[in-house]
């Protein structure tokens, strides 16, 4: 029987894409050779946000001095804390499952490849199906990109899925690339016990960052006890010992650190390999498919969304992309999505949260700009959490005073990073936010002071 929609990939794009699909009346498939929910769920931003907590918990009780409780003996189990994480995505992809037979989705286990029009081969161990479908939405994520002088050996130079799941707490570790992955892991391993060494290629850590973050983030790094170490490379790995050599080429010269392990965190790469691209004559562009407005490739009746088309590789991304492709398909004519309008999160501790232009890029752009900032050092919530370090940053045009972008970097950011997201798509004015009325004692009060601060209107600074 012909499917309306078949995905391949069931990540956050392609399970999406898929439930909207159904809600919109069609007849759907999924394609899924490993494990619904995709990487996400399973091996990315979900179980990385639950290893992330078990690490901050564990702060909270080794700082709880400073809140005037008295702890004894406070020890991770750092295998109980793994098995938590996975606990986690595995409920999460159980939950995927249920959303598949309640909405009425066909699931296809196996290696999904197009071989003409509307039809994928399905290849479970050896054992093929094949599938017809009048709209072939490809939604095959992307896994962890391997440089050639960093070869992952899954022991002692590894990847995220392994930094996840290591059988015990390593007492050395050097994280290659400072990224929302390796930032990430450099709090997680150095909050667990780990030293830990963070190695960045450019000037600054976490370089798509407006600068005044990264400055902050690498501050409160080595306060914490991490090295960090920019415009440094790592040359290469000598792992013919117990650990680990690390060659590592810094602007003073070359360096050696010794560790038991390396994490690699350099970047993704998409997944387009054997599934069928060449067969069916669909464009590429460096290691992109080729897609319009709708996600409908040069192929018709072929779609293609997530972190294999050109824009951020984020699963909120993939998400958008896949709700607006199937509502295209239904001829609902949606909205092109703003990839000037997503928000960007790094979970390690202090948060990092932003969107739109940072300050750099909106002179770039050509913009007259008044720029507010409120550190977190000012705000009474900041102050009675014990969690001051950070501020909000606010980028407006001087002329309409349309919102450009907020970079934020705090406590609980990652939550607050919305309120602007929304306000930039209901085009609000910098003057719209300061006369928002925002609840006192909160942490998102400080959108509101920088805006103030923008226009030199800002009481509490």
């Amino acid at each position: 029987m012909s499917l309306d929609v078949l995905v391949i990939g069931s990540g956050p794009g392609g399970y999406v894409a898929a439930i909207r699909a159904a809600q919109l009346g069609m007849k759907v498939g999924v394609v899924e050779k490993s494990e619904l929910g995709g990487v996400c769920l399973n091996w990315g931003c979900i179980p990385t946000k639950a290893l992330l907590k078990s690490a901050q918990v564990f702060q909270y009780i080794k700082h709880a001095e400073d809140y005037g409780i008295t702890v004894d003996k406070v020890n991770a189990d750092f295998t109980a804390v793994v098995k938590r994480s996975r606990g986690v995505a595995d409920g999460m992809s159980k939950g995927i499952q249920f959303l598949m037979k309640k909405n009425k989705i066909d699931v296809h286990t196996g290696f999904g490849k197009l071989i003409g029009k509307g039809k994928v081969e399905v290849d479970n161990n050896g054992s093929k199906t094949v599938v017809e479908a009048k709209h072939i939405i490809l939604a095959t994520g992307a896994r962890e990109r391997e440089l050639p002088n960093l070869k992952i050996d899954k022991k002692k130079i590894i990847g995220y899925h392994e930094a996840m799941v290591l059988p015990e707490l390593p007492a050395s570790m050097v994280v290659v690339g400072s990224g929302a992955i390796g930032s990430e892991f450099a709090y997680f391993y150095n909050a667990m016990g780990t030293k830990v060494t963070l190695v960045e290629f450019m000037p600054n850590i976490v370089p798509n960052e407006d600068e005044d973050v990264s400055k902050t983030l690498a501050k409160e790094f080595k306060k914490q006890g991490i090295t960090v170490m920019t415009s440094s490379s790592v040359e290469k790995v000598d792992t013919s010992g117990k650990g680990c050599k690390v060659s590592i080429k810094t602007a003073k010269g070359e360096e050696v650190i010794e560790c038991d392990v390396v994490l690699s965190a350099v970047g993704i790469q998409t997944n387009l390999e054997n599934i069928g691209l060449e067969t069916m004559g669909v464009k590429t562009d460096k290691g992109k498919v080729v897609v319009d407005d709708y996600y409908q490739t040069n192929v018709p009746g072929v779609y293609a969304i997530g972190d294999i088309v050109h824009g951020p590789a984020l699963a909120h991304v993939a998400s958008a992309e896949g709700i607006i492709c199937v509502e295209q398909i239904a001829g609902h004519h949606p909205e092109p999505l703003d990839y000037n309008n997503i928000p960007g999160c790094t979970y390690c501790s202090p948060e990092i949260a932003s969107v739109g232009y940072t300050e750099a890029k909106a002179k770039e752009a050509g913009y007259d700009i008044k720029v507010g900032k409120f550190p977190f050092s000012a705000s009474g919530k900041a102050s009675a959490a014990g969690a001051k370090e950070g501020f909000v940053k606010v980028i407006f045009d001087a002329k309409y005073g349309e919102f450009l972008g907020a970079h934020m970097i705090g406590m609980n950011v990652t939550e607050m990073i919305a309120e602007v997201v929304a306000a930039r798509k209901l085009e609000t004015t910098g003057h719209e936010i300061i006369k928002t009325v925002h609840p006192h004692p909160t942490m998102s009060e400080a959108v509101m002071e920088a805006a103030a601060a923008a226009y030199d209107e800002v009481i509490h600074l």
